[in-house]
């Protein structure tokens, strides 16, 4: 392979896992991981500036971490249904999630619904977390496209750009017939670089509008919405076809459909600032929580003597006949 001066090499296939003991860690579930934590940190951060309790937001995160990774991993599937379904296939890959195949967008749908599940019992507004989560989202969006590369997958089409993505010929999504050193469209770096323009765009923007009430979010719909089909129309990998599209653009413009109509309706419907993330209107502080312990360390000695004076009056009304009977 005799690849341009310029262009970008992929890791060792090898280097995409690697073993501690009788235990295997694969990079691209690892570097998922960072980005959860990156997402969950900042989300938190953001969550607190807004008036939540600190780690308010652990208690949403975790039933939208796991029904996000149900929903990417379904999602994957249903729009890949060759590569799991076929004579002599093992059917347990289905939940492989280490070796690849997690689609975002099924990702965004399971976790959104184990967030809303979580908002309502917590009582907080699942339009403010979101936008709390939006840009934080999309860099954990950014980190995880390593993974695609570390695993020399959904790679765009042979190109003969200087920064063009070397993919070994062994790779079987490499076509057949393609010259040993053709390159192709380093998708997973577009999409990387894309990701980090909308963070930065999104956080200008937020501040510049003060955007609330669920407008963040309808700019993360349509920002990555928007990259997402055109990033997916270069893309090599096989997908299912819906309406004439590829399966993720099609999603992605239902993405950003929902993100005109949420923008839309939602500067029309609130036109105060937003003041509190709580459904209640309230808004947590570190005061509310001494004045909490205050009372409750006041109520306990309290309670404390009343049992005594009781104790005290039962023994008095116990020694009263005996002195008479005396």
């Amino acid at each position: 392979m005799n690849p341009a001066p310029a262009s970008i090499p992929s890791p060792p296939i090898e280097w995409s896992f690697f073993e501690i003991g009788p235990f295997v860690f694969h990079v691209y579930a690892l570097i998922i991981v960072v980005g959860m934590i990156l997402a969950i940190w900042w989300t938190n951060r953001r969550m607190v500036a807004r008036g939540a309790e600190p780690w308010a937001l652990i208690d949403i995160a975790f039933p939208a971490v796991l029904l996000g990774l149900l929903g990417a991993r379904l999602y994957h599937v249903a729009t890949h249904p060759a590569d799991y379904f076929f004579e002599g296939a093992e059917l347990w890959r289905i939940f492989a999630i280490w070796e690849g195949g997690n689609a975002i967008i099924g990702s965004l749908i399971g976790g959104a619904i184990g967030a809303y599940i979580a908002c309502r019992i917590k009582g907080i507004r699942f339009l403010s977390f979101a936008d709390a989560a939006a840009p934080t989202i999309l860099a954990a969006q950014a980190i995880g496209r390593l993974g695609n590369w570390f695993n020399q997958e959904l790679f765009g089409w042979p190109t003969d750009l200087p920064w063009g993505l070397e993919i070994p010929a062994s790779n079987p999504a490499v076509p057949s017939g393609l010259p040993a050193d053709t390159l192709f469209h380093p998708t997973f770096l577009y999409e990387l670089l894309w990701n980090l323009l909308g963070v930065a765009l999104i956080i200008f923007l937020e501040r510049c509008f003060r955007l609330r009430w669920g407008k963040t979010l309808a700019l993360y719909l349509v920002w990555y919405g928007l990259g997402r089909m055109m990033i997916e129309s270069i893309r090599l990998d096989y997908s299912e076809i819906i309406l004439g599209l590829r399966s993720n653009v099609f999603g992605a413009l239902v993405m950003v459909l929902i993100g005109v109509v949420l923008f839309v309706v939602q500067t029309r419907r609130h036109k105060l600032p937003e003041t509190s993330v709580y459904a209640d209107g309230h808004v947590w502080s570190e005061r509310d929580e001494d004045e909490d312990a205050s009372v409750e360390e006041e109520t306990a000695p309290e309670n404390a003597d009343g049992e005594d004076a009781e104790a005290e009056e039962t023994d008095d009304a116990e020694e009263a006949p005996a002195t008479a009977e005396k």
